[in-house]
C-alpha cells in the first residue's frame, strides 16, 4: 500500500464522482471492478486494488460491476492534456484506429514501432493497445445490445469482433453474462425512434440512443449558443428553444456516413444523443467525435479550481461552472471553417459539398473534403496542406508539429492557427495571441479564452479582450 492508493481509497469511500474515469478499483473478494462513485458498500481496504484503466482491470481477470457500469464513465481528461506518445495513442485508440488499422497502424501514426507502443502503454496503463481496444469494443457491444434490435451476429461484427465466438467469450469475460442476458436486463431501450426526417426502412440504422457521460457541472447552454451561432446550413442545425435545443449534423466516417444529434437539456451526468449510421462499425468513432465536440472528457473541477483562483476570472468561473472548451467532430472541416468563416463555409458547402447519401430533413450535404477545395483562393493553401498530409490534425497528431506546419501555410493568421490548434486538435492549453499569456492558467488556457470571450455578459467580470466568442467547431 502507498500514499497515492490511500488517497484513491478515500475517494472510493466518499463515492467521489470527480474521479470516475480517472482510475478504477477492483475488489479481490468478489472479482468485480468499479468506478470510484459506485453506490455499493465500500469494500475493506485490504481487498481493494487500483487500476489506471478499465482494460487493466479486465486484464487481471476482474468483471465489470452491474450497478455502476464502469465501462460507461467519461474518459480521463489526462489524455486531452498530454501531448506525448501515450496521450496521442489513447486518443487514436478511442477513435477506433486499432480496430481499423491494427497495432501496426497505430504505431505508424505515432512514429514508433509496435513493440515500443506496447511497452509504453503497458508500463503506464497496465494494458497494451489490443486490450484497450478490446475494452472499448465490449462497451460498444453492450450499448448496441441494450439499445437496438439488431441480431447478435450483426452486433458482434459491428463492434469490431472477428467472430461471434470471440464476441461471446469477451462479453462473458467482462460482464459475467451472455449477450442474450445483457439484452434482457432492465433499462434497455429497444423502442428506438428514428431520427427526425427518417422513416421506417430508411437506409440509416435508426437512431441508436446513447448517454454521453460527463463529470462535474456542464455549461451546456453556452456550448449550444455557440453551435447555433456557427451552424452551417445543410450540414448542421440547432432546433428548438434555449434549454431544450437539439444539435444535429451530418458526419463523414471511416466506413460510411451518419447523422448525429445531441440534446441540450443535461441529465444528471450525461447528455442524451442519437447516432444514425449507414455502417454500424462507425459507432465508436462517431461517439468519440461527439465527445470531442462537446468536450465531455474534461475535468471541470480542476479547470475551475485553477482559473477561479485568479481574481480576474473568479466572477466568470462562478457564473459558468463547468464551461467547456469544445472541439470538433471533423478536424479538417474545423480548420477550413475557421480559415474562411461561416458565410464562406456555407458557400463552399453549396458549391463543393458532397450530397449525403441518406439525407435527413434539411441535412443533405457533407462538408467538402480538402481535396475538393484546393483550387479555392481562400481555403486552397490550407486545403492543399491538409490533403497532402503536410498538416495533420487527426486525434493522434503531434500538436507542436501541427503548430509548426500551420505557421507555414500561406495567408493563415497566427490567431487562426491558434484557434485551429484549440478546436481541431482539442488542445486545452492554447494561448490566443490577443489574450494575456498567463502561466498560472496552465494547462487550461483554452478554457480561460472561453471565459474571457463571454466575460462581457457577467457584471463586474474582467474585460481583457474585445474579441467575439471563440467559434465552437
Amino acid at each position: 500500500m502507498n500514499a497515492a492508493d490511500d488517497t484513491r481509497y478515500e475517494a472510493v469511500s466518499s463515492r467521489d464522482a470527480r474521479f470516475d474515469g480517472v482510475f478504477f478499483f477492483a475488489v479481490t473478494s468478489t472479482g468485480i471492478y468499479c468506478r470510484p462513485s459506485c453506490p455499493a458498500v465500500t469494500p475493506k481496504r485490504a481487498n481493494v486494488r487500483f487500476f489506471p484503466t478499465a482494460a487493466a482491470a479486465q486484464g487481471h481477470g476482474f468483471r465489470a460491476c452491474r450497478r455502476c457500469r464502469p465501462d460507461a464513465v467519461p474518459g480521463s481528461a489526462e489524455w486531452n492534456v498530454r501531448a506525448d506518445a501515450v496521450g496521442r495513442a489513447m486518443r487514436l485508440i478511442a477513435d477506433g484506429v486499432v480496430d481499423r488499422e491494427g497495432v501496426p497502424g497505430l504505431a505508424a501514426r505515432l512514429g514508433y514501432s509496435s513493440r515500443q507502443v506496447q511497452r509504453q502503454l503497458t508500463a503506464e496503463l497496465g494494458a497494451g493497445p489490443i486490450a484497450l481496444a478490446r475494452a472499448q469494443r465490449a462497451h460498444t457491444a453492450r450499448v448496441l445490445l441494450q439499445t437496438t434490435r439488431l441480431p447478435v451476429t450483426d452486433i458482434a461484427f459491428a463492434s469490431g469482433y472477428g467472430s461471434v465466438r470471440q464476441f461471446n467469450d469477451t462479453v462473458r469475460g467482462i460482464y459475467a453474462r451472455t449477450p442474450t442476458q445483457l439484452r434482457a436486463e432492465r433499462g434497455t431501450r429497444l423502442a428506438c425512434p428514428a431520427p427526425d426526417g427518417t422513416a421506417p426502412g430508411h437506409p440509416l440504422v435508426a437512431g441508436v440512443p446513447l448517454r454521453l457521460a460527463y463529470r462535474g457541472p456542464c455549461a451546456a447552454h453556452e456550448t449550444f449558443d455557440l453551435l447555433a451561432a456557427e451552424a452551417v446550413p445543410r450540414i448542421e442545425e440547432v432546433l428548438g428553444e434555449p434549454g431544450t435545443r437539439t444539435y444535429r449534423r451530418t458526419l463523414r466516417l471511416p466506413h460510411g456516413t451518419g447523422v448525429v444529434s445531441v440534446d441540450e437539456a443535461p441529465r444528471p451526468g450525461w447528455l442524451d444523443a442519437r447516432v444514425s449510421l449507414s455502417d454500424l462499425r462507425d459507432l465508436t468513432t462517431a461517439v468519440q467525435r461527439l465527445r470531442r465536440l462537446f468536450d465531455l472528457d474534461a475535468d471541470p473541477y480542476a479547470v475551475d479550481e485553477r482559473l477561479g483562483a485568479d481574481p480576474r476570472l473568479t466572477a466568470l468561473v462562478e457564473a459558468r461552472p463547468g464551461l467547456r472548451s469544445p472541439g470538433t467532430a471533423d478536424p479538417d472541416e474545423c480548420a477550413l471553417r475557421l480559415r474562411v468563416g461561416r458565410e464562406r463555409a456555407a458557400a463552399l458547402v453549396e458549391a463543393h459539398g458532397e450530397a449525403h447519401p441518406h439525407p435527413c430533413g434539411t441535412l443533405d450535404r457533407l462538408f467538402p473534403t480538402p481535396d475538393a477545395l484546393t483550387g479555392e483562393p481562400d481555403a486552397g493553401p490550407l486545403a492543399a496542406a491538409l490533403a497532402a498530409g503536410t498538416v495533420r490534425l487527426d486525434p493522434g497528431a503531434d500538436r507542436e508539429a501541427a503548430a509548426r506546419a500551420l505557421a507555414g501555410v500561406p495567408g493563415l493568421a497566427a490567431r487562426t492557427a491558434a484557434r485551429i490548434r484549440m478546436r481541431a486538435l482539442g488542445d486545452p492549453d492554447v494561448a490566443l495571441p490577443d489574450l494575456p499569456d498567463e502561466e498560472s492558467w496552465r494547462p487550461w488556457r483554452s478554457y480561460a479564452a472561453q471565459h474571457l470571450a463571454l466575460g462581457t455578459r457577467v457584471p463586474g467580470a474582467a474585460r481583457l479582450t474585445p474579441t467575439p466568442p471563440v467559434p465552437v467547431r
